[in-house]
């Protein structure tokens, strides 16, 4: 089975997100955890979200994937930004555990010129402080483009972050299609090639979501904007061979494409069309 999603608003409940995926023929969706410019969250309504579990339950969904708000920066060189991102970071965590065993994605965020060792030093550190041996969610690091001075940039970068770890199995990876192709991993002529690098750097077992995107700028550019899927520099035809691919189709996908539900629904059907059960 596919298991696709999209990115939607957290505005009417969970239940109604839950609701609102299966009626564009979605079994997952992504979320931001609260604005994604970081202000308070919403009160926990425990009755909303008993009844998003008991309808993922019956609809058989995969994990649904948090994300952190954008502002965020585990690596700034300014203590207060980084006391803001774990503040942030470690409410949503105790958030997540209303609806256990699921994911959430941060971005690893910019050194400011600092340099990318110490920035991967902030944020291996700031993880070992979040990261607790009771939690069931599992937090990801995204792959980035690499725009201005991004951590996270590389495998490499991602692999350094991990190994600087005490609780492994609390983390893991998001690839974004789109960033990945606009950081010079070429998807779209040697998919192959790229997951045994990322599966010799990282590990594929660290693989734990993908953000399925296509691009508006062209391979190596370093810009990160997302395109709708087939009409970018990606294309639908490797992002068919991504969904496809043995490597991962067990792996969620969540759609972060320029649209509104609509669009998500226009797309998941292609893709769903396009999937080799």
């Amino acid at each position: 089975m596919l298991n696709i999603g999209c990115h939607l608003s957290t505005t009417k409940g969970f239940y109604n997100m839950g609701k609102e995926a299966l009626s564009i023929k979605a079994n997952t969706f992504q979320f931001f955890t609260r604005s994604p410019r970081g202000g308070k969250a919403k009160d926990i309504n425990e009755d909303d979200i008993n009844k998003l579990r008991d309808l993922m339950n019956e609809y058989n969904f995969s994990k649904i994937l948090a994300h952190a708000p954008y502002t965020l920066n585990a690596c700034s060189k300014d203590e207060s930004t980084r006391k803001f991102a774990f503040e942030i970071m470690e409410d949503d965590l105790k958030r997540m555990e209303y609806i256990p065993n699921n994911l959430y994605n941060f971005h690893p965020g910019s050194h400011l010129k600092q340099g990318s060792k110490i920035g991967i030093e902030f944020i291996s550190e700031h993880l070992n402080k979040l990261l607790k041996k009771e939690q069931t969610t599992k937090v990801l690091l995204e792959t980035m483009a690499g725009k201005g001075t991004e951590v996270g940039r590389s495998f490499e970068e991602i692999a350094e972050i991990i190994s600087r770890i005490e609780l492994k199995k609390h983390i893991g990876v998001c690839l974004d299609t789109c960033h990945v192709y606009d950081a010079g991993y070429d998807i779209v002529n040697d998919l192959d090639k790229v997951l045994e690098e990322f599966d010799t750097i990282i590990g594929l077992d660290k693989l734990c979501a993908i953000h399925l995107n296509d691009s508006k700028n062209p391979f190596n550019s370093h810009k990160d904007r997302h395109e709708k899927i087939g009409e970018g520099s990606i294309g639908l035809n490797a992002i068919t061979k991504i969904i496809n691919h043995p490597k991962l189709k067990d792996i969620p996908f969540y759609l972060e494409t320029p649209n509104k539900l609509d669009g998500y629904k226009k797309e998941i059907e292609i893709l769903r069309n396009a999937y080799n059960d």
